[in-house]
């Protein structure tokens, strides 16, 4: 194909390809690949294939996409928008024809592989001391003798027999609170909110004579790819349910600064990245609810954590001043607002906190890690590392906390990979590379089996082998690297170089096989760009530490916690053979699960953390990775696999590397760094 004939970027894949004018958006996203249902044969009957052209101006993509670049509503999608209704700004995707280049997001609905969201509440005890909680009490009856309003003697009733000292009451209350004093005999039971200032309390709803109960509250973690949330008992502190979804966002942009550009140059932009998060929010938290069989007016609370970006687009922020120095946010502060101002659909009158962030790309999401892994609680240093499309990084011991992020990319959620995905059934996770035998063994989510195993071609035949993971090509690339496959500089060799005949001539570099075309399964393969991009995301990573390393004036790292739902899923060996973490004893390198959501069940939970985290994010300093001057030669260095000027003995414990450069005939010595 030309490049004349206009491009097509799919998301949240991020697959592109250039397509001849009238080409139905269907026919494209299947010669590329694209994860695209379609039951009814392109009939216009299923809507299984409805898709959301974006409109805007995308310059890292390098494209505009126009309402005209799409052609309009045909018969079909106005018979079955008339008769089933399309999403708004839905189309069909059997019908929309290509006209000019375009944005196309696919939404989880019609995608065949749904994405795996894998940010399950990690185990935790958590001290109970919730905001909201039920009182019960008896008011006194009105007498004609000592006049007062039914709203001031429950005021006083609830001072008096709980020992409140400032109370306010919302006006659906007011509306209520007569019928519900006399129904049961002046005695009622009131779900009351205590602010973490301690300065006022709410009576948020009422309950005539005495309610026992349950309430319940939403933790929210609200990440740059996913959205998780838990759904709580404000009783005992039990996650009732957990689940998650891609954030929408991703059509707009797939990492923070897309996002924020497609702010700056679309008028509406803001206000249509905040509509589609919220309207995604909205909607998981009303299928939790039909899931566990409870009304939402009974969540009374929500918490929720999130990176600068997505906390301003959240509140209907321009995060225009969050892309250029001095990078300042709009509040750093944290927020406790009303549901109904947030329009989060939860209680009329529930709350909702957001914990404070703690300086230009470092949020709330990083607070909340610190509320979770306390590392101001550690004797020995200690790096945590919240990995994702925008990283997270903490270094801290006792005595002090450095905080700082890194602009990683999609790269590490599979997106800018040839055969990358998301983590949904039928990719592959985990790979191992044989050396005595030249061979290749994988695993794919939605099954337990290695591929050498008997029985996984009977296992897998229901989902297939679709692509490749973030977890999956982090393993694929460091195995690569171990066996000799793929030398220090990212490069791989030819079949007669490595001694694999799954090294294929692709072009003008070389690109290995995992899994062979054959019986309906497609072929899956790790090309040389999908090395430097991971090389790229690495790098960001690496230098990050490296600085925070610089700032403390230490040489050695104690122990490092990976988090995150994708820091769960990595291998501490590959992630350091790759260079993604500095050299540590790999007994210390450990997974913390999705901390950033555990902060934020702990703020939900317990009244006080929110006291603890607002002052401990005055202490944390910042390094701003964007104006570090030795930024880029750390990220250059780290762009070796594992790294051009860093040793690591304690890696090297345990392994050796092949020392090939394929860019020269070379040896297949084995390097051992010492310290």
């Amino acid at each position: 194909m030309t490049s004349k004939m206009p491009l097509v970027i799919f998301t949240p894949s991020g697959k592109r390809g250039n397509f001849a004018q009238g080409t139905t958006i269907l026919s494209a996203a299947r010669e590329i690949g694209v994860d695209l249902d379609s039951v009814c044969g392109g009939r216009g009957i299923c809507s299984k294939c409805q898709v959301l052209p974006v409109f805007g101006k995308f310059p890292k993509l390098g494209i505009e996409s126009d309402p005209k670049s799409i052609s309009s509503l045909n018969a079909i999608e106005l018979r079955y928008d008339s008769k089933r209704g399309l999403k708004k700004g839905g189309r069909l995707g059997c019908q929309a024809k290509i006209l000019s280049s375009l944005v196309i997001d696919v939404p989880s609905e019609s995608q065949i592989h749904k994405q795996v969201v894998r940010k399950n509440p990690s185990e935790r005890k958590i001290s109970m001391q919730p905001a909201t909680k039920l009182y019960y009490v008896e008011v006194e009856k009105p007498d004609i003798l000592n006049p007062s309003g039914d709203i001031e003697r429950l005021k006083t009733a609830l001072m008096d027999q709980w020992g409140f000292k400032k109370l306010k009451f919302g006006i659906e209350i007011l509306k209520s609170v007569q019928y519900l004093l006399r129904k049961d005999s002046w005695r009622v039971t009131c779900a009351v909110h205590s602010s973490s200032k301690k300065s006022l309390s709410r009576v948020i709803k009422v309950w005539p004579g005495y309610f026992g109960g349950p309430i319940y509250s939403m933790a929210i973690d609200l990440g740059s790819t996913t959205v998780a949330a838990h759904l709580c008992d404000l009783d005992n502190g039990k996650v009732i349910s957990s689940s998650g979804i891609m954030n929408p966002q991703i059509r707009f942009g797939e990492d923070l600064m897309s996002r924020v550009s497609y702010a700056m140059l679309n008028k509406s932009g803001t206000k249509s990245m905040s509509s589609a998060i919220l309207e995604a929010i909205n909607a998981l938290i009303e299928n939790m609810c039909r899931e566990c069989s409870i009304s939402r007016d009974l969540i009374f609370e929500a918490v929720i954590v999130a990176n600068p970006v997505m906390h301003h687009i959240f509140l209907g922020i321009n995060p225009l001043e969050l892309g250029q120095a001095p990078f300042a946010l709009a509040t750093a502060s944290s927020l406790e607002i009303s549901a109904q101002q947030a329009n989060l659909n939860i209680n009329t009158d529930g709350r909702l906190y957001i914990l404070p962030c703690i300086a230009g790309h470092v949020g709330a999401d990083a607070a909340a890690v610190v509320l979770s892994e306390e590392p101001n609680k550690f004797d020995k240093t200690t790096l945590i590392v919240d990995v994702g499309t925008n990283a997270e990084i903490l270094l801290g011991n006792k005595k002090r906390i450095l905080a700082c992020s890194s602009p990683t990319g999609p790269a590490f959620e599979g997106a800018q990979i040839s055969c990358g995905q998301r983590a949904a059934p039928g990719a592959i996770e985990a790979v191992r590379i044989k050396s005595d035998m030249k061979k290749v063994k994988f695993k794919v989510v939605g099954c337990d089996l290695w591929s050498d195993e008997d029985g996984f071609a009977a296992a897998i035949k229901p989902i297939g082998i679709t692509g490749i993971c973030g977890s999956g090509i982090i393993e694929a690339i460091a195995e690569m690297r171990m066996v000799g496959i793929l030398d220090e500089s990212g490069l791989i060799g030819s079949a007669s170089q490595t001694g694999y005949k799954q090294c294929i001539s692709d072009g003008r570099t070389y690109s290995f096989i995992l899994n062979e075309k054959q019986d309906n399964l497609p072929l899956i393969k790790v090309t040389n760009n999908d090395v430097r991009a991971i090389q790229l995301a690495k790098a960001a990573l690496y230098a990050g530490s490296k600085l925070l390393m610089e700032k403390m004036g230490v040489k050695k790292i104690h122990k490092i916690i990976l988090a995150g739902a994708f820091g769960a899923h990595i291998s501490p060996k590959h992630a350091m053979v790759l260079g993604m973490i500095p050299d540590c004893n790999l007994k210390n390198v450990s997974s913390a699960g999705n901390a950033a959501g555990t902060g934020a069940r702990i703020a939900l939970l317990n009244l006080s953390s929110r006291q603890k985290i607002e002052r401990l994010v005055l202490n944390i300093e910042k390094v701003e990775t964007a104006m570090a001057t030795k930024f880029q030669t750390h990220f250059v260095a780290a762009s070796n696999i594992p790294n051009a000027a860093d040793n690591f003995p304690e890696l090297f414990k345990h392994l050796s590397l092949p020392t090939e450069n394929f860019n020269r005939r070379g040896s297949k010595k084995r390097r051992r760094f010492s310290s």
